[in-house]
Order: C-alpha cells, then structure tokens, then sequence
C-alpha cells in the first residue's frame, strides 16, 4: 500500500484547482479519475461549457450535426489542457480508476486495466460531483429514447419531437436551444405554477418567449408511465383528473441532479451521508472523518461552478491561509439561466423579499427602454432590482434580458461591497451599452 501526502478523487473544478495549487507547494498529488472524458470536470464537459457553445451556434442557425461535432472539438481540446495542466507536474500523478474507501484513509482503486491500486493519504478530498436524477416512473429509465443532459448533447441527429421532463432551469434551457435548432419541444412539469420562485410577472415573461419560439409546457402533468414503441416513446400522464397520452422521439430527463457517491464505501471511513445522499460538511467543508473534506456539487448546495472554485479557496485557506474563510461567508451568488434571452438573479425578488417581511423599494425597467436593446434588435425582457428604503443597499435583482449574465455581475460586486444603488444609478457607463440601464433602472 503506497502512502500519498494528498489524495483528491475526482477531476473537477475544485479538485483540479487543489491539486494544481498543492502541487506548486511542492506537495505530492494522486488525482483518481473514473473517466478520462471528464478530466477538468463536469463543467467543460457536459455541462456548463458545451451547453453555451450548442446555445450559441444555434442562435447563429449552425445545423445540430455539425454544433455537436464543434462542441466536441471544443471539450476534447479542454479536456486535454486539464489533463497536462496536472500530469505535467512533477508531483501530480493522475490515474485512472473507480476509487473506493476501505478504511479511514485508505482508498483502493480499480484501474483500466483490472488492477488494482492501494493508497493511504494523509489528506483525502472527495469531488466526484453529480449525477442526472431519473425519476422512478414506470419505463423511463429503461427507455431506449431516454437522454440525460449529457446525451441529449452528443445526439448524431436532431430529434425531430423532443419531450422534456422538468420545467426547471435545466430544462428550460434545453428546451430554448433544441427549438432553436428546430426540434418541436413539449416540456412536461408536475407543478401547475412556471418557475414558482420567479416573481409572477417575470414568470410570465419568460413563458411568453419560450412559448414564442415554439416550446409547449403541459404544467400540473403527473406522469404515469413510458413505454417505447419501434420508433417512438409514449408518455402517459393524467391532467386534471384525465388521462393523456403524448408521444415523441426522445425523451429528456430535466429533474435535477444528486450527489454523486455510489461505490465510494464512505461508510468504511466514517463519511456520513444527508438525508438526500449529499456528503455532509461542516462550514469549512470537513467530513465526518477526520482530514477528509467534500467539494464541488457532492456536498449538495448550488451546482454552480464558481462555487467549487470557492469550496477550493475555504480549503487553500485551511491548509496555507489563515483558516478564516467559511462556507457562510457566502451571502450574494449570482446565477443565470442561458434562456433567449437570458434570466439572471442574485439576491431578493419581490416573492422572497415578502416572505422575508422584507420592506423594500422597487425598482423596474422594460428592456425594450434601453438603447442597445434596440441596437441588438432584441427588446425583450424587463430588469428589476430591489433597495432598503432605509440604507440604500441593494436587496437583489432579477435581470431578463440579454447579457443580464454580465451585468449581473456588477450588482453583486455592489451588494459584496456594500455600495448603495446610487453608485450604480450614478455612474458614467459607455454607450451604447446595457450597463447604461442602470442609470434609469435606479432613477
């Protein structure tokens, strides 16, 4: 059994970045990998990366076939850059294998090759990420047609009819890129209410457009069973007490995603689970067990990207720092959903602010009010943001609208920073540019 000073299983985000930062420390590295098509991680792989790049190309009307081929060009060339950004390091070894615990710090793995590999480390993190929650309802899973967000985006052809099930950010994103491309897309939603957290009238907005491009949402659906027919797949479902049935090429699963630790034996070293199946952390993302910690999407929480590279900086801290930052430091995470045109959110809405007994000012500007919108010849969208009456201080902001991705950014450094809107509403912004909304959005 050979002794390891740190052992980091998985090739994510946060475990790259570790294992890069450790190994300038001179300190010695084992990165276990299960599959050599996800060196860097789920985000340039499957995910984050990829999806943009299909968005993209189908905004630009590239055919399905040849976005997929350029996609896959783009992921193989990150892929690789990943892989040498830590083979290439003296004290990195990069192996590949399926890891699992068989003691407090041991971990064996399995390699490619049927051997198998013993280690001990002094220091063990665990970044395995997530996996597609498939819902158990009778024939799904064992549906020939069924895709998974990895799959649906390594398709040889266009599916001509296109059934999503999940109308959540994943889904919705997909359903804008494959009606983009053409596909004739059904979303199927168990909840009768469009993105209940949104505020309604940006929920409203949001449906209008999608339903614009084509997409067709069947809200309040209980699904009942799949069944797959020679060259088709039939969803059952019953809607308001009547039964239906609605029949497609493909079918996607949109349902979320879990942690990913099956076969990992974490009970062997006293890893103890959530409820839910997520690793459970304490704020500075320790396990249960003693020097092991969790990154990335499998401690649960967002499955944000920038939030692995965080998880990596409360360890570097821990390790080389100071040991102040915590997990709950984090107060103001922008996210956005990659829609037509994109949604963007950081802090408060109107819903959450009243549920909060929140007292708010509100703020709201119709894109079609700002220049560059007409520029871009695409006015569609409306900008909110909500402010304490009292301080000043931004609560939070939903952004519909195109690059809301990036002008998000600006509020949450202003909300970090605790910057009142004024800054915002005062500021000199070149124009034509969205960033100029902000002086009308807070007038």
């Amino acid at each position: 059994m050979k002794q390891v000073k740190n052992i980091i299983i998985g090739f994510g985000k946060g475990g790259k970045t570790l294992a890069k930062y450790l190994a300038g420390q001179g300190e010695e590295v084992l990165v276990i990998e299960k599959s050599a098509q996800m060196y860097g991680g789920t985000c340039i792989n499957i995910a984050c990366l990829p999806s943009k790049r299909l968005i993209i190309e189908a905004a630009e009307g590239t055919e399905f076939v040849d976005a997929v081929g350029g996609k896959n060009q783009m992921t193989a060339f990150l892929r690789n850059k990943n892989y040498h950004m830590l083979a290439d390091e003296p004290s990195v070894t990069v192996l590949d294998g399926t890891a699992k615990f068989t003691g407090s710090h041991a971990v064996s793995v399995l390699t490619k090759n049927g051997q198998r590999e013993d280690f001990t480390g002094e220091r063990i993190f665990i970044n395995t990420g997530s996996l597609p929650v498939i819902l158990p309802v009778p024939g799904l899973k064992s549906s020939k047609f069924l895709l998974d967000s990895t799959a649906a985006m390594n398709q040889q052809e266009l599916p001509k009819r296109l059934l999503i099930i999940g109308a959540g950010y994943i889904g919705l994103e997909f359903a804008a890129m494959f009606a983009k491309y053409g596909s004739q897309v059904t979303v199927l939603e168990h909840n009768p209410v469009f993105l209940p957290r949104e505020d309604e009238d940006i929920a409203a907005l949001v449906k209008k457009d999608l339903e614009d491009l084509g997409v067709k949402f069947i809200l309040g659906a209980d699904l009942k069973g799949v069944a797959d027919g020679e060259a088709e797949v039939s969803l059952t479902y019953e809607l308001a007490g009547q039964a239906k049935v609605i029949k497609g090429d493909r079918v996607l699963a949109a349902t979320g995603r879990k942690a990913n630790t099956a076969g990992l034996d974490l009970e062997k070293a006293g890893i103890q689970v959530e409820e839910r199946g997520n690793i459970k952390v304490d704020d500075q993302l320790k396990t249960t067990a003693k020097n092991v910690w969790a990154l990335g999407d499998v401690k649960g929480g967002l499955q944000f990207t920038p939030i692995s590279l965080d998880d990596f900086r409360i360890i570097k801290d821990q390790l080389h720092g100071s040991g102040q930052r915590r997990v709950s430091d984090r107060k103001v995470l922008p996210y956005s959903v990659f829609i037509d045109p994109a949604l963007s959110v950081v802090g408060l809405n109107e819903k959450s602010a009243k549920q909060a007994g929140k007292n708010y000012q509100l703020f709201k500007l119709p894109v079609a009010a700002i220049p560059k919108a007409r520029v871009a010849k695409d006015p569609r969208g409306l900008f909110k943001a909500l402010v304490d009456p009292e301080t000043g201080l931004i609560l939070g902001a939903t952004l519909y609208g195109i690059e809301s991705y990036e002008l998000i950014n600006q509020i949450a450094l202003a909300m970090r920073a605790g910057l009142p809107y004024t800054v915002l509403r005062d500021a000199y912004y070149t124009h034509p540019t969205m960033s100029e909304a902000f002086n009308d959005l807070f007038k």
